[in-house]
């Protein structure tokens, strides 16, 4: 018994209250991930979080997460929509004068807004109890966030190692509610949907799938224009096409994302007209107007060389001319030598390519996958 309340009940009334808040979804699951651990050791062991060394910190607490926040019972997970309507995904990245941008980034950082949310949702659950330790994370601490959520009843992880869900796909964000209140927990989810479907997989434009739920992130587009510092291999610059932040195709072509709901957050609409940006106009973002534009956006955490780093290589894909060309240009004396050599680059393909009929981007093609219709 609480204070006020049996925790049945007071179980009810957090997810009633986690759905008024603007939360899909809510379930409650226990503080223990070691059946994760053979697989997060293999994964770690092959290499496959690159330059990510923080995914190998804190092992211990990633199996435990009682271990993160002493006293931690249960945790409340939840999940969020964050696909704006009428971005038009598909109709971007057949546009190589545009610049493609994952769309869980066009609005205000998620990391604020639904931080900002469980730790309401927590202090609403700790007056209704009298007394209440809580902690909220949104993929900003050694949290197993997917593996949990399946465990909380949300979804499945796919084979592309996102959680699905039958009524939402996966255009949604997860964050967590570490409380030391021992409330009845949600059976797991146990089923697999994906059945023989590969699309995912397939068309990752840079192969960065191992195979089935093993996604090497050293060939992610999203980890080599997030994550990655410095140069971007050689061999995977071709692959990106016009893509510059985050990447999206191992979701649009998702079967189950036909289910997907448009967000009702005003945060999560698109700022700066990112949506719908050409690759020109952001290129010639300097660092302070970069810095003002992406104020509490996720962009933020690529740096300003990064941006530049990662257009130039969009740009190199594109079919040139010479108001790109003069753009590169002007960049070449750049004081970074990551984005000067990444415009070097951007202009020998460019020169390789005059003359010849344009080269046809690495992107998902409406016609060709009818099942990404909807976007």
């Amino acid at each position: 018994m609480t204070n006020t309340a049996p925790l049945e009940q007071l179980r009810d009334e957090l997810k009633a209250k986690a759905l008024e808040m603007g939360f899909a979804q809510c379930g409650i699951t226990l503080p223990d991930m070691q059946m994760e651990k053979e697989h997060l050791q293999q994964w770690l062991s092959e290499g496959y979080q690159g330059e990510m060394s923080y995914l190998e910190n804190h092992f211990d607490k990633r199996l435990n997460p009682a271990e993160l926040v002493q006293g931690t019972q249960r945790i409340v997970c939840v999940r969020m929509d964050y696909l704006p309507p009428d971005t038009t995904p598909a109709a971007t990245l057949a546009d190589d004068s545009k610049a493609y941008l994952a769309r869980y980034t066009l609005g205000r950082d998620y990391h604020k807004v639904m931080r900002k949310r469980l730790t309401q949702l927590g202090k609403w659950l700790e007056a209704r109890t009298g007394e209440l330790g809580y902690r909220a994370f949104v993929d900003s601490a050694p949290v197993m966030e997917r593996p949990l959520a399946r465990e909380a009843g949300l979804g499945w992880i796919g084979k592309h190692s996102l959680l699905l869900n039958r009524q939402a796909g996966s255009l949604f964000f997860l964050g967590e509610l570490f409380i030391d209140l021992p409330l009845p927990v949600d059976p797991p989810y146990t089923e697999e949907h994906c059945g023989q479907c590969t699309a995912c997989l397939d068309i990752c434009p840079t192969r960065a799938f191992v195979g089935p739920y093993i996604l090497d992130a050293r060939r992610c587009i999203s980890y080599l224009t997030i994550e990655l510092d410095g140069a971007i291999p050689l061999e995977l610059r071709p692959l990106m096409g016009n893509r510059i932040f985050g990447c999206d195709d191992c979701q649009l072509i998702c079967p189950w994302n036909r289910f997907s709901n448009n967000t009702q957050e005003a945060d999560y609409q698109p700022r700066q007209k990112l949506d719908n940006s050409t690759l020109l106009s952001l290129f010639e973002w300097d660092e302070d107007t970069f810095l003002r534009k992406t104020e509490g956006s996720a962009i933020r955490r690529t740096g300003h060389i990064g941006w530049l780093r990662n257009i130039a290589v969009a740009l190199g894909n594109s079919r040139g001319g010479s108001e790109i060309e003069s753009a590169l240009r002007v960049k070449l004396s750049h004081p970074s030598e990551v984005v000067q050599e990444h415009v070097s680059w951007a202009l020998e393909q460019l020169a390789l390519r005059s003359g010849e009929a344009a080269q046809p981007l690495p992107i998902l093609d409406p016609q060709q996958h009818k099942r990404i219709q909807r976007f």
